[in-house]
């Protein structure tokens, strides 16, 4: 959970709380406007422009992306990196994927908007091999939807900490986040995860996407799949990973997940790999991590 989509879902919460604010971020899909003008559809309007300013992180840390190049985007959200990368370059190659129905919906919309042909989508989560998948659907907080939900439920505490470090630290333009009580803060972590459905999901694996949509090589590897990352460099075979140049990804670091990636990665030719733990999370076990070879 990053501190953008942990801000999306305190938006809808607290909007959740008055009447008023129900009726305009409701659950329908919605068009809107990135800060460029750039039109975007979302479930909440909010959510769009702060997984944007998300977005913008992605290709620092010595990650580039330029024509021609072939991302895979394991959980995509609505596609605000398909559209971004769209818009920036004539050519570029798009491979987005994400399980739950009701988001995978508008990440379908995007793609449809961004007149780029080769941004295709996959209703369909990736892991260590291809199966039926459990995923945990929060419709207060989709951007925390995952198939590992016993990471926040087994220790409320921590995600209370997540919570309220990441309404302590918003960004400029949700100063106003600042002024919530910290004596609401339970409350609001608690509705965040209130309502939560199970939805049983198609799971593949990154190398049967190589090998069905037949890709040569993988310039940029995004991962952001709430706790299930292992999961996917699992499904990665010996011979696939030559082909994968950079990667981006959050990391949930339990049982020594955070050093056992980065062996994994040495041992597949990654020579400059960097992690940053976002301020708003620093007492959480999240940890982003950069790599390229």
């Amino acid at each position: 959970m990053t501190l953008q989509e942990t801000i999306i879902s305190i938006v809808y919460c607290i909007s959740s709380f008055f009447p008023i604010f129900v009726l305009i971020y409701n659950k329908i899909m919605k068009k809107t406007f990135l800060s460029d003008k750039t039109p975007i559809y979302c479930i909440i309007p909010t959510e769009a422009l702060i997984l944007d300013e998300h977005i913008k992180g992605y290709l620092d840390h010595g990650i580039f992306v330029k024509e021609n190049d072939t991302i895979i985007d394991v959980g995509a959200n609505i596609g605000v990196l398909g559209i971004r990368l769209s818009k920036s370059f004539k050519s570029i190659y798009i491979h987005s994927f994400e399980p739950i129905p009701e988001i995978f919906n508008v990440l379908k919309k995007n793609s449809q908007i961004s007149k780029n042909k080769n941004f295709k989508v996959y209703q369909k989560g990736i892991g260590h091999k291809s199966s039926k998948q459990k995923f945990t659907y929060f419709p207060n907080s989709p951007a925390l939807s995952t198939a590992k939900p016993e990471m926040w439920k087994k220790n409320p505490k921590a995600f209370i900490k997540a919570v309220k470090g990441s309404i302590k630290n918003a960004p400029k333009k949700f100063w106003w986040a600042k002024l919530i009580p910290s004596f609401l803060i339970p409350f609001i972590a608690k509705r965040l995860l209130k309502n939560s459905r199970k939805i049983v999901c198609e799971i593949s694996t990154i190398s049967k996407i190589i090998k069905e949509q037949n890709i040569n090589e993988i310039n940029l590897l995004k991962i952001d799949c709430e706790g299930f990352e292992w999961n996917v460099l699992m499904g990665i075979q010996q011979s696939d990973w030559r082909k994968i140049h950079s990667i981006v990804m959050e990391i949930h670091d339990v049982e020594n997940r955070l050093n056992n990636t980065v062996k994994l990665l040495k041992k597949h030719g990654f020579k400059n790999i960097k992690t940053e733990k976002e301020k708003a999370l620093k007492e959480t076990k999240l940890i982003n991590l950069y790599a390229t070879k």
